[in-house]
């Protein structure tokens, strides 16, 4: 398996994903609403939106919204819970390679997924699509599940040590500051802090539906790290704490 199998791993669960993947907090959005100048009179595209945890919004300042998604199931389950809107338009293709065309847009956006591209074709795609004054957006969640966990985290380490075995290591990774070494300008960065606690249960659920390598975990090491996992939790009083940042990056095209 490679990375790129990696981009169609969540594709298989569109509903437990769906139910675990984290949220975005509204001030993110009217950040960005903002910035871009985004109405009923611009045009936004969406790469990768998964099942939708950051499409509403936008659809709702009746903008001409297109989504480009890769996995079949994700842009059927899009598809039916954005029926309502018809300003909602989404096609299931690759990023990377589909044609746009003559098509330009006011905003492009990425909720956690522009990191599966490589930063030259990524950036260099993006500003192409871009009118001149449109927006790149994108954001993230970054987890830090070692400041609040103290001693439960070191149990945690010691079952990924013992039975986490993925066949390919997830390598992707992307440094957002780079964006301004192609063309883009009025770089801001935006952050906002959220707390969540799981029980062992829920962890696990979180885990296994929202992280690609623990997704593509081979027997039988996937059973004894699910074990471990939740004993470490409910042995620390049946509760993990998740630091989460919510991160922003925006940019313009001249």
């Amino acid at each position: 398996m490679s990375n790129i199998d990696f981009r169609k791993t969540f594709d298989r669960i569109p509903e437990k994903f769906d139910k675990w993947r984290p949220r975005y907090c509204d001030e993110l959005f009217a950040d960005v609403i903002e910035y871009a100048k985004l109405n009923s009179e611009k045009a936004a595209l969406e790469i990768g939106p998964g099942t939708g945890q950051a499409t509403e919004p936008f659809l709702k300042t009746g903008c001409n919204y297109l989504a480009i998604e890769l996995g079949e199931h994700f842009t059927e389950f899009t598809k039916n819970k954005f029926s309502s809107y018809g300003n909602f338009h989404i096609v299931n293709d690759d990023f990377e390679t589909y044609d746009f065309e003559a098509q330009k847009f006011d905003l492009v956006y990425s909720a956690a997924t522009i990191q599966w591209i490589p930063e030259k074709i990524g950036f260099s795609k993006v500003y192409g699509l871009l009118k001149s004054g449109g927006t790149l957006a994108m954001f993230m969640t970054r987890t830090d599940e070692k400041t609040p966990n103290g001693a439960l985290y070191d149990a945690i380490q010691e079952v990924y040590e013992k039975y986490f075995r993925p066949e390919t290591k997830y390598t992707c990774k992307l440094n957002y500051n780079n964006v301004v070494n192609y063309g883009f300008v009025d770089f801001e960065y935006h952050d906002w802090e959220r707390v969540r606690v799981f029980n062992a249960d829920e962890y696990v659920e979180y885990l296994s539906g929202t992280q690609v390598e623990h997704i593509t975990l081979q027997e039988p090491y996937k059973s004894k790290y699910y074990k471990g996992i939740r004993k470490a939790v409910i042995n620390a009083g049946n509760k993990i704490t998740l630091n989460d940042t919510i991160a922003l990056y925006l940019v313009r095209k001249p």
